[in-house]
């Protein structure tokens, strides 16, 4: 609660501060004084602003995020559901690919530790880290959809529309699992217990798979959590870019709009998904390692 109540004073605060009057910005300049003070008061946007805080605290706390400023005849919750299942969508396709691809690579450059492979694999993943998405987003696009014509440029509803945005989604999350996992993966081979395995003829693929990866996974499972909460914004830039009608891009297009209640409650909901997240990482600890729930 203090993380969710700090995140709602902040954002609030930003977006009072700098996003001016939204009621003058989506009426025109032209807009009859009369009729904008009569929406600013129905809004209440003209009182204080501690009390429009503490109204909005209040009503969000009972599931009302408000009226949109720009739909005015639509309300928040219904702009922010029709979003958010494209965004969770694009999140998990996005999550699969950057453990598909990191998992595989992180191993194998770990048991061929200093050869090719370990070169190639750690060169994708400088590079996965290095180039950010909104570099990573036009290339794929460009090679892919105008060069290869074999995916649409842009747009959402058939898989292909979604291979582009999901990829260079995952790239960089995908880059930063492998370096963890091949750094966890070498620091358990050197344990005492792997040995142990190997010298009383255990096969390797159940030394790596029962003895190592397990070790291994802690660190690993702390990345990922930071790396999954990460997909999370990473779709404003994807969204806007490969035109996803999810809240990435639906946040970003209300910046534009001065839609002051839709930023606040995307804003909310980002917060949430980041301590839940951070929640199901400190459960996980405990799945793994059982030592750690004493």
């Amino acid at each position: 609660m203090p993380v969710f109540i700090g995140i709602s004073v902040i954002v609030f605060g930003l977006m009072a501060a700098t996003l001016g009057d939204p009621i003058s910005i989506t009426m025109g300049e032209k807009a009859d004084p009369v009729v904008v003070a009569r929406v600013r008061h129905e809004l209440g946007l003209d009182r204080p602003l501690l009390e429009q805080y503490l109204r909005y605290v209040w009503n969000a706390a009972h599931g009302d995020f408000g009226t949109s400023f720009y739909y005015r005849d639509r309300s928040v919750a219904s702009i922010v559901v029709d979003g958010l299942p494209v965004s969770a969508m694009l999140g998990l396709m996005a999550t699969g690919i950057a453990v598909l691809l990191a998992v595989p690579l992180g191993i194998l450059a770990a048991l061929r530790q200093n050869s090719l492979v370990d070169y190639l694999g750690m060169s994708f993943a400088v590079a996965g880290v290095s180039v950010p998405i909104f570099v990573v987003a036009p290339l794929l696009i460009w090679i892919f959809a105008l060069q290869l014509n074999l995916l649409p440029v842009a747009g959402w509803g058939s898989v292909q529309q979604a291979i582009i945005p999901a990829v260079a989604l995952g790239v960089r999350p995908a880059a930063l699992l492998a370096r963890q996992i091949r750094q966890s993966v070498i620091e358990v081979l050197g344990q005492d217990y792997v040995r142990t395995a190997r010298a009383k003829g255990l096969r390797e693929l159940e030394t790596i798979t029962v003895h190592v990866l397990r070790n291994a996974l802690i660190p690993v499972v702390t990345v990922l959590g930071l790396v999954v909460a990460g997909l999370i914004t990473g779709t404003f830039i994807i969204e806007t870019i490969s035109a996803v009608p999810g809240i990435g891009n639906i946040a970003v297009t209300s910046v534009f709009r001065r839609d002051f209640p839709v930023l606040m409650a995307i804003s909310l909901i980002y917060s949430v998904a980041y301590v839940i997240l951070n929640l199901v990482v400190d459960v996980l600890y405990a799945v793994i390692d059982p030592r750690i729930r004493y």
